[in-house]
């Protein structure tokens, strides 16, 4: 979905409460409108009351539907639901939801360790480390860190062409739509 989409799904299905309000708002409105140009004949107060209505109506359009700021567009294009292992032809093979974690272990599943996103039946599962990499979420944010694999963590992000390789040790900020390399094994961030 769009980032604009789900800005104005957010804006517009806050909550029931807040339908019902709007549809209170609504009721209350034409009622001041009957009562002005239907009931009441006073011709300047159907002016002013036109006037107040047209302006307070645009404002409350452009306010609940007004375009995403660009801190709301990034907020929504950092939000990380799953991660997604690619195949050499970039086909999804495996999916992980990891929304609502905090801390995600990659590596290789064994009788000494469990790994969350186990790759040990990938086809370059014999390059992954048993303890390859994490992910840590801090202040809404998930970091990926190489936790000294033998053969690395690289990540390239969605709007480059090239991947960078891991420091050791040293967490780096991954966002939906960048891309993980675990040895040789390719993870979609999504």
């Amino acid at each position: 979905m769009p980032v604009q989409a789900e800005v104005m799904e957010v804006k517009r299905g806050r909550s029931v409460l807040t339908m019902g309000l709007d549809a209170c708002v609504a009721m209350i409105s034409l009622a001041v409108l009957y009562y002005i140009f239907i009931i009441n004949r006073d011709m300047s107060a159907q002016w002013v009351t036109g006037i107040i209505v047209v302006l307070s109506g645009g404002a409350y359009l452009y306010f609940k539907y007004m375009p995403a700021t660009k801190a709301e567009k990034k907020k929504l294009s950092s939000r990380v639901v799953k991660l997604v292992l690619l195949d050499d032809d970039g086909t999804s093979v495996k999916e992980w939801y990891i929304q609502g974690e905090t801390s995600v272990l990659i590596g290789k599943s064994s009788k000494n360790s469990e790994a969350d996103i186990d790759l040990s039946d990938t086809p370059y599962a014999s390059l992954i480390s048993s303890q390859h990499a994490v992910l840590n979420k801090a202040s809404g944010q998930w970091f990926i860190e190489d936790i000294d694999s033998a053969s690395g963590v690289g990540v390239r992000k969605g709007n480059q062409s090239r991947a960078s390789k891991l420091e050791i040790e040293e967490p780096s900020l991954i966002e939906a739509g960048d891309l993980i390399y675990i040895a040789n094994t390719r993870i979609l961030v999504k």
